[in-house]
């Protein structure tokens, strides 16, 4: 991609930035992680940007709040930590505080990235030190012992877990272990005893070693970040958007300018990729307003057969070309073959391509749903704007295809997210206007 037509694209409408506020790199395995941790930043007044695929330095990306999706979720923990590092030694500029967000139920390689970005910090300038936080009460995860729980169960009893895991347990010192990581685990009286800066400080003199900490509330996570900011020239972050809410309010709130966009007749399209159930519980509940029509497809459809695909394309060109809402759906059974993700993503993909002239607005759940359609559409990046809920962001796409769209999480939100995703971008693309 070109980074300075992406750079001119992000910086229309911008505001005068503080002096004082921070600059930040958001390096993500996904893209709605890289997402909903940005606009934590953004819904504050600072520009923030999400973008993806081929970067050759950050020259072009000279804005205050940039997150990058390394899309590494599917890796090994080699290639990912391989990913990871390169990334790093092209955007991770001097001045720049690093967030490494991770999957706040642990999916894919957290420790393995965080050991490449403890090496890259290392070789830089002094001793890292990472502050470890993965709780997002917002979204019912936290964290008690050094373990995640989400909405008070265990992570290793819920859904979650068991479909997609990496690691034998969820103990966060024994997760960074398997990657070399020396990890401390901070508890919670600790946290809330009045003498965390006092903790961090002699950790971070200590140096390469990872603060892993507890966290119930938004407040708890907000003392982890009013005690570490400061606590050493190499303290990065490991987290998710809850940990990047709590270090963006630390920063002085600005007037938003909000983003204006020519309003749109087309319909919003609407792809449902993700296999977790609060998706799929939001999908039948969207589907019942009558206010969407729905295209279930078969994986068999996008695998194998071409006359299918070209329907399916047709079907919902018709629709949002005359104003509808739509929802596409990849419908799966209970016991789904984990390995074809990649591979159904590339074909919807490819289905619906043909579509974009008609998109109005545009919504996915799942990042690599997500990250294959826009990929497709000739999308390089997303200028954000708001949040619609905890974990779902709002915001305009920059490339080719120009439009509102929204990203969530699979996991995110309940069954009536995509009732307000959807109400919300219909009004986006009708008004013209973000708020």
């Amino acid at each position: 991609m070109a980074p300075k037509a992406f750079s001119s694209e992000v910086d229309t409408g911008s505001r005068q930035e503080n002096a004082s506020s921070q600059s930040w790199l958001i390096v993500a395995d996904d893209l709605t992680g890289a997402a909903d941790c940005a606009i934590a930043f953004g819904r504050r007044g600072r520009a923030a940007a999400v973008t993806w695929g081929e970067v050759t330095d950050a020259s072009g990306y000279q804005l205050p709040v940039l997150a990058y999706d390394a899309a590494s979720r599917g890796l090994s923990a080699g290639a990912a930590a391989a990913r990871h590092a390169d990334v790093l030694a092209r955007l991770c500029e001097g001045g720049r505080i690093l967030f490494k967000k991770i999957d706040s139920t642990l999916r894919g390689q957290p420790a393995a990235e965080t050991a490449a970005a403890l090496a890259h910090l290392k070789s830089r300038s002094s001793p890292a030190f990472g502050v470890f936080a993965p709780a997002f009460p917002a979204t019912g995860r936290t964290t008690i012992d050094g373990r995640i729980l989400v909405k008070g169960r265990p992570l290793e009893e819920v859904e979650v877990w068991h479909r997609d895991h990496t690691y034998p347990n969820a103990d966060l010192a024994d997760i960074l272990a398997t990657a070399g990581v020396r990890g401390e685990k901070v508890k919670l009286a600790a946290v809330r005893g009045g003498d965390l800066k006092a903790t961090f400080a002699r950790l971070a003199w200590e140096g390469d070693v990872v603060a892993a900490c507890d966290a119930e509330t938004e407040h708890d996570l907000r003392l982890i970040a009013e005690a570490s900011l400061h606590a050493s020239p190499a303290t990065f972050f490991i987290g998710s958007a809850g940990l990047a809410h709590a270090l963006a309010g630390l920063e002085v709130s600005q007037a938003v300018e909000p983003l204006r966009i020519p309003t749109s007749a087309s319909g919003t399209l609407i792809v449902v990729g993700s296999l977790a159930g609060a998706s799929r519980a939001a999908a039948r509940e969207l589907e019942a307003t009558g206010t969407v029509a729905h295209f279930p497809v078969a994986p068999e459809t996008l695998l194998n057969d071409g006359a299918g695909r070209a329907a399916l394309a047709a079907d919902v060109m018709k629709r949002l070309a005359g104003g509808g809402d739509t929802l596409v759906e990849i419908m799966m059974d209970d016991h789904p073959d984990m390995s074809l993700g990649p591979q159904l993503a590339k074909g919807l993909a490819d289905a619906l391509e043909a579509v974009v002239p008609a998109i109005g607005a545009f919504a996915a759940t799942g990042g690599e749903t997500a990250t294959a359609m826009l990929s497709r559409f000739g999308v390089n990046g997303i200028r954000l704007a708001d949040e619609i809920e905890p974990g779902v962001s709002l915001g305009l796409t920059l490339g080719r295809l120009s439009v509102p769209i929204a990203t969530k999480a699979g996991a995110f939100g309940d069954e009536n997210s995509l009732i307000r995703i959807s109400e919300r971008l219909r009004a986006v693309r009708t008004r013209g206007s973000f708020i």
